[in-house]
């Protein structure tokens, strides 16, 4: 009698367990992002670190193997990827992730666009067709993503629908209420000139109303020469900067070139989730890009 109680038991605990979800997330943000919706009810990993340029990474076996295991791959789209994940898609062989198909989340189809250019060319540089992807850098696009993403999480997991929905309302709660502090923190940025590494800070520009005064690319995508980085100094000049902002994984040769003759401070702002030892997730990726901020411009 115990036996069959035990196996009865045994029985119904197999009927109500659930799998948990593989989420494959292309960037660091959006597995920040996915572990805040989904919690225990998926697996998540990134496929690449905040110390990669997203742009440009290789499909190894251990990444295609990711993929093809994959229930969903969360990724920015707008061509921030266009360089290997369509290979990492064609060598996992994951008909989930494919383009079209629910289990490929393209975070920025749910935000505007920054940046979108008039006309195409390579002369122009590393130029997205469809804009700007670095939308991460500001918070309140987070809030567009979430929403779309806990869809998509019920979608693929229709049996959880309440559990993401119910986190993704305390993470909007929670998000609004740290935005509304960092604003206040930031409130003395406004107007503030800064020079930048890539266009990778546009948003967050937005966002703060930083002026960007100068791009140390003299075109996306394009080294600065010693030349460029020259006329870039001349035009301080004129035109002055309170400091320069590049991310995590540029190299700081440039940056400190121009920070030591102009007389400016550069700073390497963690970008997204692990840039910096104080950015572990979404909440305090922003506490220490504003912390940083606002001591650079005392």
């Amino acid at each position: 009698m115990l036996q069959r109680i035990l196996l009865l038991a045994c029985l119904l605990c197999g009927q109500t367990a659930h799998a948990a979800l593989n989420v494959l997330a292309c960037e660091p943000e959006w597995a920040a992002l996915t572990s805040e919706l989904a919690g225990d009810h998926a697996n998540v990993s990134s496929a690449t670190t905040a110390r990669q340029d997203p742009h440009h990474i290789q499909a190894r076996p251990s990444l295609i193997a990711k993929a093809r295991n994959a229930d969903l791959l969360v990724c920015t789209g707008a061509d921030l990827e266009i360089g290997w994940l369509p290979l990492l898609q064609r060598e996992a062989g994951n008909p989930r992730i494919q383009t079209g198909q629910p289990g490929l989340f393209e975070a920025a189809r749910y935000v505007a666009l920054l940046e979108k250019p008039t006309s195409l060319s390579r002369a122009q540089g590393d130029v997205h067709a469809d804009g700007n992807p670095h939308i991460q850098t500001d918070p309140r696009n987070l809030l567009k993503v979430a929403d779309a993403l806990a869809a998509r999480l019920a979608e693929l997991d229709p049996g959880q629908a309440a559990y993401y929905a119910g986190r993704n309302r305390s993470f909007q709660t929670r998000m609004n209420k740290a935005i509304a502090g960092w604003e206040k923190a930031a409130a003395g940025l406004r107007g503030l000139p800064v020079v930048v590494h890539h266009k990778s800070w546009s948003y967050l520009a937005a966002w703060l109303g930083l002026n960007v005064v100068a791009d140390l690319e003299p075109k996306p995508g394009i080294d600065p020469s010693a030349a460029y980085l020259a006329q870039v100094l001349e035009r301080l000049k004129t035109t002055p900067a309170r400091m320069i902002l590049r991310t995590a994984y540029q190299s700081d040769k440039p940056s400190a070139w121009l920070a030591e003759r102009a007389g400016i401070p550069a700073i390497e702002l963690p970008f997204t989730v692990g840039g910096s030892a104080g950015a572990t997730d979404l909440f305090s990726l922003f506490d220490d890009t504003i912390a940083k901020l606002v001591a650079a411009a005392r």
